[in-house]
């Protein structure tokens, strides 16, 4: 082993290895028993296309060059695509018109611009589309609406139902009679309060509009309907996503556990079921963050767990009584799709797409640890070690940390493998993923933590978490610096313009200006911060107290910050205003934007370009050189 400080060593991961192996899977579906699923391509500009397996373990791809299956519904998007009849529809990103594929043949455009499309459920005979619709063509705000969609392309849709600010899940009951969605107005977001309805479905729209779940403060989701016409539903009323159903008028539990079946909406159409048919339930549930699988029965309610490998398990589709596809992840394994026997508990790769593989050795594992916090409360975190069997640091070095705060704010981290935290790790970094108050994963009490507190709860926690590491003496409190994006960003720029615990961050397209981004933010989150802060304009106080922009007097540390030059979530004002502001004020601050990117990074010259400067931007502000040739990083 060489001896090195930490922070220097050579990693085989490089930021370009990563980009190549970020190709991420999504949107599993099977028709016939084929299964497809769409994938991102970060060297062809961060293109998505669906793909289904080929016979050499590879994949084919169904769309042609020039075509980019991604919706934009609530900017987030949601499922792209649908199959029926030999046909794949699917959003295309450029213009967001639905087209059809027939085999043989060119994608036609079937819709007119304006209207964006997601959540598909086709009908028995192939004729119609059922999906969320989203009207950009007139109104300071979209209009959301459930409608039906000719596949004979005419027209934009008729509307079946359009009496709620936002709606998602239309799903058909079996026989074709009985339809099901959620429904949600502002100021909710779809994890604090949604409702099912259930309505009679005709030739010429819906009849007989019912409530039958939901409704106040209790978050309804992912309506299926069993083939004996029963109608189960994710509801969060027992305080944790559980499992319910509706049959002979009621609703009743299926069955009760402290575990999180459902996940935030914020994309349509997730899929954390799926009903077998025979009076059974496969599902995926979580547990402080960790996913798990297990099998229900629909009588009894007795859970069944699976032995299975995997910590992050998503997109469940089914392929027979006694088999289930997913997308799925564990502690050393990055995310694949596989298929799962349920009477043995094996599974199969069907589909691993990333090219870099690390032997085991290099691996740093997540270590769940929980922490005090403010209030005599405690809050989680993933610590992840530095590790690289090459290199040893210098007697009585403690290594510099990475402190990553994920989006949303309502979302959470898991413990899977990701080469993005191996990055760290393997050049003598410690990470730690923090899933402050107020993320998801941990019940709604949980979640619930951040109303009214967003960047009071969530900074507390960043700050309690670093504490809590130091006191162990597991890192060095002198070099430590904070990450994020979106409303992760907020709490990085918010943590260093309120605490000193922070020797650098990285902002990744962050909220600055919490008032500007409730004016200027789209609609599907124009009213998320009334619960997080406060309504305005009576709450304008807490939004100015609150906004890092307006307190840079005690912001010292050093920032980088990267930014999409298209972001509609966050658009780039904000980033480039509090730059300027740190920069007038004399703070070490560098920005990078990148052209053609939106919310995230989707494009492998970004992503690599962004990690290098990253790891170079850490190496100026804690007095080391890291291994290798990276981009010089201007700090202003």
């Amino acid at each position: 082993m060489k001896q090195a400080p930490y922070g220097t060593w050579h990693s085989a991961l490089a930021a370009a290895d990563l980009a190549r192996s970020a190709i991420t899977l999504n949107y599993l579906q099977t028709t016939g028993g084929a299964l497809h699923w769409v994938e991102s391509r970060p060297a062809d500009g961060g293109r998505y296309v669906i793909v289904t397996p080929a016979a050499n373990g590879e994949v084919r791809e169904l769309t042609p060059s020039g075509f980019n299956v991604r919706t934009r519904v609530h900017e987030y998007g949601g499922t792209p695509y649908a199959l029926s009849q030999g046909a794949i529809y699917f959003s295309n990103f450029s213009d967001q018109r639905l087209y059809v594929q027939r085999p043989g043949e060119d994608p036609i455009a079937l819709t007119p611009q304006g209207y964006r499309y997601a959540d598909y459920e086709p009908d028995s005979a192939g004729s119609r589309l059922f999906c969320v619709r989203e009207d950009h063509t007139g109104g300071a705000e979209p209009k959301n609406a459930i409608v039906a969609l000719d596949t004979r392309g005419n027209g934009a849709g008729s509307v079946l139902f359009g009496g709620s600010d936002f709606v998602a899940y239309p799903r058909v009951s079996p026989d074709g009679r009985r339809m099901a969605w959620i429904a949600w107005d502002h100021p909710d977001m779809p994890w604090d309060t949604t409702t099912l309805c259930v309505a009679d479905l005709t030739s010429t729209g819906l009849s007989g509009i019912t409530p039958v779940a939901g409704g106040s403060r209790e978050s309804v989701m992912e309506p299926r309907w069993d083939t004996d016409g029963t109608l189960y539903f994710i509801s969060d009323r027992s305080n944790w996503w559980n499992l319910f159903r509706y049959r002979d008028n009621r609703t009743e539990p299926v069955f009760s556990m402290e575990a999180e079946l459902g996940n935030p909406l914020w994309t349509l159409g997730q899929s954390n079921y799926v009903l077998t048919g025979d009076g059974r339930a496969i599902v995926r549930y979580g547990v402080a963050a960790r996913d798990r699988l297990g099998v229900v029965n629909l009588q009894s309610g007795q859970l069944i767990p699976l032995d299975l490998p995997f910590v992050g398990l998503s997109n469940l589709q089914l392929l027979s009584p006694n088999a289930v596809a997913a997308i799925a992840a564990s502690p050393s394994e990055e995310a694949a799709v596989v298929t799962i026997d349920l009477r043995t508990a094996r599974h199969r790769v069907l589909r691993a797409p990333g090219s870099v593989k690390l032997d085991a050795a290099f691996l740093s594992v997540a270590e769940p640890i929980e922490f005090p916090t403010a209030g005599g409360l405690t809050a989680h975190a993933f610590y992840y070690p530095p590790v690289n069997p090459e290199f040893k640091a210098p007697s009585g070095e403690k290594p510099p940390l990475v402190v990553k705060v994920h989006g949303g704010p309502t979302s959470h981290s898991k413990s899977e493998l990701a080469m993005a935290t191996q990055y760290w790790t393997s050049r003598g970094f410690a990470l730690l993923d923090v899933n402050h108050g107020g993320s998801s994963g941990f019940g709604r009490d949980y979640r619930e933590r951040l109303n009214g507190n967003w960047g009071i709860v969530d900074v507390g926690d960043v700050v309690a978490a670093v504490r809590y590491l130091v006191d162990e003496g597991r890192v060095d409190g002198n070099r430590v610096a904070i990450r994020g994006g979106s409303a992760g960003g907020f709490t990085v720029l918010a943590a260093l313009a309120f605490h000193d615990v922070f020797k650098a961050g990285a902002n990744y397209y962050g909220v600055s200006d919490l008032e500007a981004l409730a004016r200027d933010t789209h609609k599907f989150e124009s009213r998320y911060l009334d619960r997080l802060v406060a309504p305005l304009p009576q709450g304008r106080a807490l939004y100015e107290a609150r906004a890092p922009i307006r307190h840079l007097e005690h912001f010292k540390a050093a920032l980088i910050t990267f930014q999409g030059a298209q972001d509609m979530v966050v658009p780039p004002d904000q980033s480039r205003a509090i730059v300027n502001a740190l920069k007038s004020k004399g703070v070490p601050v560098a920005y990078i934007e990148f052209e053609g990117e939106q919310h995230g990074f989707r494009k492998a010259d970004s992503i690599v370009r962004s990690l290098e400067s990253e790891l170079a931007f850490y190496g100026q502000v804690f007095g080391f050189t890291p291994a290798g040739p990276l981009p010089p990083v201007a700090l202003l």
